[in-house]
């Protein structure tokens, strides 16, 4: 097709992000993180040319987990991928869709990660999520200028206009004639709730600050953030090996909540930390006694077992008919999408740092299977929250979108800030899409050329 493209140049550059206060979960704490921006140039079938952008943040905490090697380590690692990944794309003569382009690199990178762990004092064997991180900009970037050179919206050009195959060549004969937009809103819903995030250290009242609290001018307690952004949903972090601990929390946090926000709702993140869906079960049944109104305002419970689906294929059926149950690390491909799906879990979050074209591919997979699935920015800022927001407002998540940039890196990329003023400002809860661009992934021109 005239619109398909090939990658003329990529460009990555890398900047050091850190957190407003220290990110506590199951998993450790987060100060810092380094944030990746890639800038690619690409070439329509008619010889023009455009320039498209990807960021995010190399997660390490998130997507490399080690009980071996140090975080600079792993930081080091995963940049070193980052950049092998731009130069392996860089070279790349295919001409073709952005998704079919993303597919056709992708298995480069476990080849690359090989390679950079060869040159690592310590061996670094990077897990598949990492190297998906590690790749994820180059992916969005090619999007975003595919819809540029093509002056459209990158998610208009995932119909059948624009793409030589439909899903069936990527997700088999049962999604034969169908294509990514199909799944897809026909443009941005003007609004989207946004979910605050609770972390397993975050204060919630008045009563709990301290000297040793932050004075720069931002809340420093849940019930702060409630009255300055009037949020209503709130993502809960557990600890998942402390039963009387995650109950409490969950009870304290509907407590401040309902204070505040007549209307809230919560979900509940422990992080792989459980032994077993039998720990969710306990929790809920147990909430559900002690604080019947905090378990009914429980939309989901997020991620509560190892990651790895295949070491005990944990049954989900049980939990999953108390309360929505969503996959979120063990999820790298479509096939692991679908042995969730036999396990029982009832959906999938959905990140652009794990790839915008496997976002595109689990969507479908989610429609066909009346599966849920949510959209979360895992605290990218930026350009990477503009992506973030504007894939939750062309799709059908539950009830909205995360959005803990704002809680951990606030002050990031203050041209993109500008440009799209009433994304990054929360009013009522929600924030308004009005200055995403029909053209690409939204970014306003404004916001590019800058940091991002």
């Amino acid at each position: 097709m005239k619109t398909d493209v090939r990658i003329v140049e990529i460009e990555p550059r890398v900047e050091q992000e850190a957190f407003r206060t220290p990110l506590v979960s199951g998993a450790g704490i987060v100060r810092t993180h380094t944030r990746l921006t890639v800038r690619a140039r690409v070439e329509n079938g008619l010889g023009h040319t455009a320039d498209g952008y990807g960021c995010t943040l190399l997660g390490y905490m998130w997507a490399y987990p080690s009980d071996t090697l140090a975080p600079e380590e792993r930081d080091a690692a995963m940049r070193d991928v980052a950049t092998a990944f731009c130069r392996k794309a860089a070279a790349c003569r295919v001409q073709a869709h952005p998704i079919e382009l993303f597919l056709e690199l992708k298995p480069e990178l476990p080849v690359i990660a090989a390679e950079v762990s060869r040159r690592h004092s310590a061996p670094c064997h990077m897990p598949t999520l990492a190297t998906l991180v590690c790749s994820s900009a180059v992916d969005a970037a090619v999007h975003d200028a595919f819809g540029r050179v093509n002056d459209i919206c990158a998610y208009d050009g995932c119909g059948r206009e624009f793409m030589a195959r439909d899903l069936g060549a990527y997700l088999g004969p049962s999604f034969d004639g169908c294509y990514p937009a199909d799944y897809l809103r026909r443009e941005y819903v003007p609004e989207l709730p946004v979910f605050h995030l609770v972390g397993a250290a975050d204060k919630l009242t008045h009563a709990d600050l301290g000297a040793e609290d932050p004075r720069d001018g931002l809340p420093n307690c849940l019930q702060d953030w409630i009255e300055r952004d009037g949020v209503f949903c709130f993502k809960v972090e557990l600890r998942g090996r402390d039963l009387d601990w995650d109950l409490e929390r969950l009870q304290q946090v509907a407590a401040t909540a309902s204070r505040g926000a007549s209307d809230y709702s919560l979900s509940a993140d422990a992080n792989e930390m459980c032994e077993g869906p039998g720990y969710c079960v306990e929790l809920l049944q147990r909430l559900q006694v002690d604080c019947p109104d905090a378990f009914a305002r429980l939309l989901y419970l997020e991620q509560p077992t190892e990651r790895d689906l295949t070491a005990r294929h944990f049954d989900m059926h049980e939990l999953a008919a108390i309360k929505p149950v969503i996959v979120d690390e063990s999820v790298t491909g479509p096939e692991e999408l679908e042995l969730a799906h036999r396990l029982g879990w009832s959906g999938v979050t959905l990140k652009t740092c794990k790839g915008h074209s496997a976002c595109l591919l689990y969507i479908a997979q989610a429609a066909q299977a009346r599966m849920l699935y949510t959209v979360q920015d895992l605290a990218n800022p930026g350009l990477a929250l503009v992506h973030s927001a504007g894939l939750a407002a062309r799709s059908f998540p539950l009830r909205g979108v995360e959005y803990s940039a704002r809680q951990l890196v606030p002050w990031a990329a203050p041209a993109v800030q500008r440009a799209h003023q009433a994304l990054f400002r929360v009013r009522g809860g929600r924030i308004q899409t009005e200055s995403l661009s029909p053209v690409g992934l939204g970014y306003a021109d404004a916001a590019l050329g800058a940091p991002a």
